[in-house]
């Protein structure tokens, strides 16, 4: 990462900074970018290019990039979208080092030819590219503000990094609402070059960004992305707001894999697996942000709630649960802690109700016991507008308490409901860094945050779990497929396949015809299944090419015949190669598991809930690929089946080591064989513990190119 780091450090601080496009006309996005640059008090030097040379805002202004005799570290493109191919071949070929353009129409438009044109000259001589259709760049490091942002920028110690110009713009405005000072702010745009994982890989090392706040509408190299975020994630919280949580799938994908995989859900569980904080919304994020970072990781998890409100108290303990956030449940200790400040119609109980009667005073003391006592790590205080505690109160009640948690390293947080003194408190206490709300929810929302990361730092990355599996066979298996001119595997060749992986399939026999499927069928031994065997038809289940539960010769004879008739209908020019015969594995609880090359995050695996409904019931998680063994147990019991793997109603716990076992080798292979871009194992049999896992239906898709 540090690599990454130093190369990024001259962009974010230039020695020198050129504008091309700098006008005289304030009216003109260029003006406004060499001002912003001027006023913001930025100590490099200040080239600004215009055609009519003469000066601009009192500077010397050069009629083009080749004219200034000083190296320069970063130009500022501004002009017509028509001329900036030139603009900036002038600059790479003058060893300018980066580019930020703010110009737009290009591949945002359908231009897509033209940006690709600019990048390509760029990177062949050594010179990176931020955008387009960018609003700039700020930071704080270097006092620069190479936007056109209206207004100053307060500087501290929030990164923030946007595709989104118009509502990046937004978020500074927030911010500055919010009294949140920004260390840096860089709109990516359409990321022709320079990526999220590049301005990360400077931010995390970054001293003045305490957090990172991010708004992405895509991932275009996610693998990268991934990388970095799991490292860096370590070092610094980072926060995710992202549009498009879309419900459509991969309309055309060839597997449930990837159809479910074109799911926001996707993004979701990887993002959580690298500790980064998901919000729903602009408002919810910055909460997330002010709060974590202004305010010490508590020691434990021990929260307790202190409030005048029944009704409020109820309230704050459903979005406990809902957010994650445990409550101290000693009744004993509680009693012994509270009892001296609570009054006898008052509970101690957590909530701790010191009901309404309770003035600022009883307020401080209850806050106080629970500061006193090491076995509370968290308080949220719930405060509901009474005749007992007026407006002006509010400050012995909230804030004076909070400056003594903080001092002591032990974190609070409050939520105040009331009419409008109320309300007038909270938005000044917020302006002074004070964690204040008028919503319980976002209160313990914000606190849940905080809790996630903490349980993230506090569980250490394991080596990657990969299995000893032997590549070979498996690639030639996949080579002579390709040979064939198929794109997927055949059933024979599939189930040699996962026998090769090392992970059980039910006993089958390749049959041609009538007599040799009765004969397969005997030696096997009764039941059994038949399932087509063909290179034109990948979803045999859809052309009536299964038939399953077969009980003597007869039905084998009429299920031979009925696969051939169903498939010759729905498929006609398909080629059919007989069938496969297996043996009716016992039933037991079904799983689906499955590994794929995503185009978005590369190499991912998946579980869930299996059988034939899988794409309705969508019970399914996620994880990227390198993970290690605690990983694959996480994903397994995010699963909303999970308790039945645990044994339900007197049942035994399943095999779930081998249910880990067979992922980590799907993992092992779908992240070293790149040519397979799907493998689906539905359904996966898991039977009880020791007993192992059957892989019933096997489906690998190849890669096409």
């Amino acid at each position: 990462m540090s690599a990454g780091h130093d190369s990024m450090r001259i962009f974010f601080e230039p020695r020198s900074i050129a504008v091309i496009g700098a006008s005289r006309d304030r009216g003109k996005i260029g003006s406004a970018v060499l001002r912003n640059i001027l006023s913001g008090g930025y100590l490099g030097k200040v080239f600004p290019v215009n055609p009519a040379g003469g000066e601009v805002e009192g500077l010397r202004a050069y009629r083009s990039i080749a004219e200034i005799g000083e190296p320069v570290d970063v130009a500022c493109i501004t002009i017509p979208s028509r001329f900036v191919y030139d603009a900036v071949a002038q600059c790479a070929d003058r060893g300018v080092r980066y580019g930020i353009i703010i110009t737009a129409g290009f591949s945002e438009i359908g231009n897509l030819e033209e940006e690709r044109k600019i990048a390509d000259y760029a990177q062949v001589r050594g010179m990176r590219i931020l955008g387009p259709n960018v609003f700039g760049v700020y930071s704080a490091s270097s006092r620069m503000n190479a936007t056109f942002v209206s207004g100053d920028i307060p500087s501290g110690h929030l990164a923030m990094i946007t595709q989104s110009g118009a509502l990046g713009l937004t978020l500074i405005g927030q911010a500055t609402v919010e009294n949140i000072g920004l260390s840096a702010i860089v709109s990516v745009g359409n990321k022709a070059d320079i990526d999220e994982g590049d301005l990360l890989q400077y931010l995390f090392k970054h001293e003045e960004t305490r957090m990172i706040l991010m708004y992405i509408e895509g991932i275009r190299d996610g693998e990268k992305f991934i990388r970095i975020i799991k490292q860096g994630s370590r070092m610094k919280p980072v926060v995710v707001i992202k549009s498009g949580r879309s419900k459509r799938g991969a309309m055309a994908a060839a597997s449930h894999t990837g159809a479910l995989a074109g799911s926001d859900e996707v993004f979701d569980d990887i993002v959580k697996q690298c500790g980064v904080l998901r919000a729903e919304s602009t408002k919810e994020a910055f909460n997330w942000c002010k709060f974590i970072a202004d305010n010490p990781l508590p020691a434990g998890e021990r929260t307790v709630i202190i409030t005048n409100g029944g009704g409020a108290g109820v309230m704050a303990t459903d979005a406990c649960e809902k957010y994650d956030v445990r409550l101290y449940d000693d009744q004993d200790s509680l009693k012994k802690i509270f009892a001296p400040v609570t009054p006898e119609i008052g509970s101690t109980k957590n909530p701790i109700d010191i009901t309404g009667q309770a003035a600022s005073g009883d307020y401080t003391r209850a806050f106080d016991a629970a500061l006193n006592d090491e076995n509370i790590d968290t308080v949220i205080g719930v405060y509901c507008e009474t005749a007992l505690v007026k407006d002006s109160d509010l400050d012995a009640a909230v804030e004076k308490n909070f400056l003594k948690y903080r001092k002591k390293g032990k974190v609070i947080i409050f939520s105040l409901f009331g009419g409008p003194g109320t309300a007038g408190y909270e938005s000044s206490a917020r302006k002074r860094g004070i964690p204040v709300t008028d919503d319980v929810y976002e209160a313990v929302s914000t606190l849940g945050a905080m809790y996630r990361y903490k349980r993230y730092l506090n569980d250490p990355p394991e080596d990657p779990f990969e299995t000893d599996i032997d590549l070979s066979p498996i690639e030639a298996i996949v080579a002579g497929a390709r040979a064939d001119g198929r794109h997927f595997l055949l059933p024979p060749e599939a189930q040699g396949f996962m026998n090769l992986a090392g992970i059980a399939t039910p006993k089958s026999i390749h049959a041609k015809s009538i007599d040799s499927a009765i004969h397969a069928a005997r030696d096997l031994g009764y039941p059994v299944v038949m399932k087509i065997i063909s290179r034109d038809i990948l979803h045999k289940s859809d052309v009536g090419g299964v038939a399953l539960n077969l009980e003597n010769d007869g039905e084998v004879i009429d299920a031979y015949g009925a696969i051939l008739r169903n498939c010759r209908t729905a498929s006609p020019r398909a080629v059919l190669e007989g069938v496969s015969v297996s043996e009716m594995v016992r039933p037991d609880i079904e799983l689906i598991i499955g590994a794929r090359i995503d185009p978005s995050f590369g190499p991912l695996v998946m579980v869930g809930l299996g059988g034939t409904y899988v794409e309705v019931m969508k019970d399914v998680s996620f994880r990227s690929v390198p993970l290690d063994r605690r990983e694959i147990l996480s994903m397994i019991k995010q699963i909303h089946c999970y308790p039945l793997l645990l044994g339900v109603r007197g049942e035994k716990m399943r095999d779930l080591d081998a249910v880990v076992d067979s992922i980590a080798k799907l993992a092992t292979i779908i992240r070293r064989c790149r040519v397979i871009s799907d493998i689906e194992i539905n359904p996966l049999v898991v039977y009880e513990q020791r007993l192992g896992v059957k892989a019933v239906d096997v489906r690998i898709i190849l890669k096409k190119t």
